[in-house]
């Protein structure tokens, strides 16, 4: 796995991806035994009882709110909902149809810096509201920006509405079923923190620097934009469009398997017997693919987990029944990965606040393979 080197006084061991290295302490949340959990809830319990706004104040206080809490958090997350005019304009005088969704939303997020007054004071209580302002505001900016490209009118936001539904009235300019809410709820839930991803540590790294609140941020939607983190979604709708029918999957991924083809949604880095998010989302695929009356997408997605976990023993991931479901709430799949973001938000900043709370700069050290002792050569000399 690693390989231990001799850097004079120090002992270093490579050990590519960092995988298995411990980088931090940390009381957001944890995966023990294929099982995740947030501030000690197992994923089962919250996505079968919590809302999103519960689960967001459980990651930022690391206890579940109060009747009073949660109405408090509510209320903030309303007030803050909407988006500065000036980013809706650069939305809006933006060439929409030839940039990546992640590109524009990371654009939008780093602006927002520039309309907040508080954006370079580091105490406590405003770091903490600079975490509603974002929770708040994210999820304003995927429905404006899905609506402007389109060359739709943004819905304002709706500040009786719940956070869930609240994205699903701004997005489609309707206000949503109980079903669909309560899909969408629950999805927000299950994205909303993976310890110490790819993107959460980007956040970290960058806020150890003491850089702000929406740089962090702005980081890890970098991150995440690269496609072996966010993405996956996407690639499984973009696979299930292109078998088109369920009679057409054995073909299809018999020939992926026989062309050793990845088949995107299954297998996980950390979990080693399956991952206990996505049962969550294979139920409510199916009952939105029975609303929408668009079930063969989820009878194709049944069929190749079949196939894929008989044919190679790897059960499918939380992106796997996620693409399906996104697709019958009327989702765009390209805005597959900005709402992994709106989710995820809530966990970058409970860790980005949590690394304030007892700061260390990060600064692992690398193996230098390169030449050595090479010596300077006037340049008139050179070949």
């Amino acid at each position: 796995m690693g390989e231990s080197l001799n850097k004079g006084e120090m002992i270093m061991t490579v050990i590519k991806g960092l995988e298995g290295v411990v980088a931090t302490t940390s009381s957001v949340s944890s995966i023990i035994d294929d099982t995740l959990t947030y501030v000690g809830y197992e994923i089962d319990d919250l996505a079968e009882n919590a809302s999103f706004e519960e689960v967001v104040y459980l990651l930022w206080h690391r206890q579940l709110p109060n009747a009073a809490q949660l109405t408090e958090l509510k209320t903030q997350l309303s007030e803050h909902a909407d988006v500065p005019a000036g980013i809706l304009t650069y939305l809006q005088t933006t060439n929409l149809t030839t940039s990546h969704p992640m590109s524009v939303l990371r654009t939008a997020v780093s602006m927002l810096a520039l309309y907040d007054e508080d954006a370079e004071v580091m105490d406590e209580k405003s770091n903490y509201l600079k975490a509603v302002k974002l929770q708040a505001k994210i999820s304003t900016l995927v429905a404006a920006y899905a609506r402007i490209r389109k060359g739709l009118t943004p819905v304002a936001p709706d500040k009786e509405l719940g956070y869930a539904a609240n994205f699903l009235y701004m997005l489609n300019d309707r206000k949503p079923n109980e079903i669909e809410i309560e899909a969408f709820d629950k999805a927000l839930v299950l994205h909303a923190d993976h310890e110490l991803n790819a993107s959460t540590f980007t956040a970290r790294v960058c806020v150890a620097t003491l850089s702000d609140v929406y740089s962090g941020i702005t980081a890890a939607i970098g991150a995440l934009k690269g496609p072996l983190h966010g993405g996956a979604n996407e690639n499984v709708m973009k696979m299930l469009m292109e078998i088109g029918e369920v009679e057409h999957v054995d073909a299809y991924i018999q020939n992926a398997l026989n062309n050793k083809v990845k088949i995107m949604g299954f297998g996980h880095r950390v979990y080693r017997n399956g991952d206990p998010r996505a049962k969550h989302l294979k139920a409510m695929s199916e009952q939105l693919g029975i609303i929408s009356g668009e079930r063969k997408w989820y009878d194709m997605s049944v069929k190749i987990e079949e196939i894929v976990t008989s044919s190679k023993d790897l059960p499918p991931n939380v992106d796997f029944y996620s693409a399906s479901m996104y697709h019958c709430l009327g989702i765009e799949h390209d805005l597959f990965t900005p709402i992994f973001a709106v989710s995820r938000t809530s966990g970058w900043l409970a860790h980005i606040l949590e690394q304030y709370e007892n700061n260390r700069l990060i600064r692992p050290r690398a193996d230098y393979t390169g030449p050595t002792g090479q010596k300077y050569v006037a340049i008139e000399d050179r070949a």
